[in-house]
């Protein structure tokens, strides 16, 4: 496989809660869920901590092991709830928390995993339009309650109230059979992920998005995925989060997209030459 890809912090100097990691044959991307100023967690460690520990684990395991990639998920969350469980508090509601993408060439097959709202989209032969993959779960849950987060500016003091109302709501709908899923500390988060696979052969190539690169076509609307894949295949990963910023900074109070953070930190990954060895 060939891979290009950008990171970038939503603020310059600002600790990235994204990670992604590869190797010729595996592809692991995180999103950690951020937590607004004066919310507590429970761990000291942080989500940035949680997201790159877990990542690193998932990416090695999926090179070692023959497991499943739902299986890989649920180690990697034990083995890290693990690290920190005699220093944290795992029985918390705010317990750091992420969406795990994983994408894993085996054989003549590409394997695939999906868990929360970052996103992969699949340019497979004969189809014109891409396969897109996100678990919708959160959003649908999250529609409920930020009717009033989404009526203020972003960045006042009272969407900044708003906001730290909608993640404490959000919190008890977390890792439950009525609401949504994230990696966190409850390894049956690995059966609730989205997963496939298919003939290496059949996919021209992959883009693995956290939701800061996915919105400009699942939150602005700026784009389509086939446009999406054209624009990484022509200008590469950097160039889309550029275009992120763009649409963020003609919208810094979230008044055309209202939205919980004016910027996000944005991760984007194109993998191409699927079938070479």
């Amino acid at each position: 496989m060939q891979l290009t890809f950008a990171t970038e912090p939503a603020y310059p100097g600002r600790l990235n809660e994204d990670f992604i990691a590869a190797t010729p044959d595996a592809v692991v991307l995180l999103d950690g869920a951020g937590t607004p100023p004066g919310v507590e967690c429970g761990c000291h460690h942080g989500v940035a901590w949680y997201s790159h520990t877990l990542g690193s684990t998932l990416v090695a395991s999926m090179i070692q092991s023959a497991g499943t990639l739902g299986e890989i998920l649920a180690d990697g969350i034990k083995t890290v709830a693990g690290l920190h469980a005699s220093s944290c508090d795992l029985t918390h509601a705010g317990s750091p928390s992420a969406t795990v993408v994983m994408l894993r060439r085996t054989g003549e097959m590409l394997e695939w995993l999906v868990l929360a709202d970052s996103v992969l989209v699949l340019d497979v032969a004969g189809s014109p339009e891409p396969v897109v993959v996100c678990d919708d779960r959160e959003a649908q849950v999250g529609a409920r309650f930020r009717t009033l987060m989404d009526s203020l500016p972003v960045g006042s003091p009272e969407h900044q109230r708003a906001h730290a109302q909608y993640v404490e709501a959000m919190r008890w709908h977390r890792n439950r059979e009525d609401g949504f899923w994230v990696a966190s500390v409850d390894p049956l988060a690995g059966d609730q992920a989205q997963s496939g696979a298919m003939p290496v052969g059949e996919v021209h190539a992959a883009a693995v998005l956290s939701d800061g690169a996915s919105r400009l076509v699942d939150r602005f609307e700026l784009a389509t995925w086939r446009q999406l894949l054209d624009l990484l295949d022509s200008s590469g990963p950097g160039e889309l989060i550029d275009r992120v910023r763009q649409a963020e900074r003609s919208d810094l109070e979230g008044r055309r997209w209202p939205r919980a953070k004016a910027f996000d930190d944005a991760t984007a990954a194109y993998v191409t030459a699927l079938g070479d060895g």
